[in-house]
């Protein structure tokens, strides 16, 4: 059975495969890049390698809060590169027994982000489709 990493964003629950995740840090200093996208944080420095860092709350349309203690940097390997994204805190590991298909609209997003929604221990879980989450512009 697949595993998920689940973390929260604002009220929200999302999953990533856990075959997608390289690795989950503590919020660390973000270095801006000018005239990028709002949700576009910025570059980390992730042990001599540059990776560009997403905070998921702006690309959802959440408004952005500062960072807290449960703030981490959760690293993806998407098409052989290592791309951040900025949760708000990291759940657990999961698996799901059950999913289902995604609606058309999920509160202000749209379905085609999420390959499915899975029910865990903290109610309903929209797992993320990586491909449309960090290729939109």
């Amino acid at each position: 059975m697949e595993q998920y990493v689940e973390f929260g964003i604002g009220n929200e629950n999302y999953a990533i495969r856990i075959s997608e995740v390289h690795e989950i840090i503590r919020m660390q200093d973000i270095t801006e890049i000018p005239n990028g996208p709002s949700y576009v944080k910025g570059v980390i420095n992730l042990r001599g390698r540059i990776v560009p860092v997403i905070g998921l709350r702006e690309m959802f349309g959440l408004p952005d809060k500062e960072f807290g203690k449960a703030t981490r940097i959760v690293v993806l390997n998407h098409l052989e590169e290592f791309i951040g994204i900025v949760v708000d805190r990291v759940n657990q590991v999961v698996s799901f027994e059950n999913t289902q298909p995604p609606p058309d609209r999920i509160g202000g997003l749209n379905g085609n982000l999420f390959t499915g929604i899975g029910i865990s221990s903290t109610g309903l879980v929209g797992i993320l489709k990586l491909d449309e989450v960090l290729l939109r512009n």
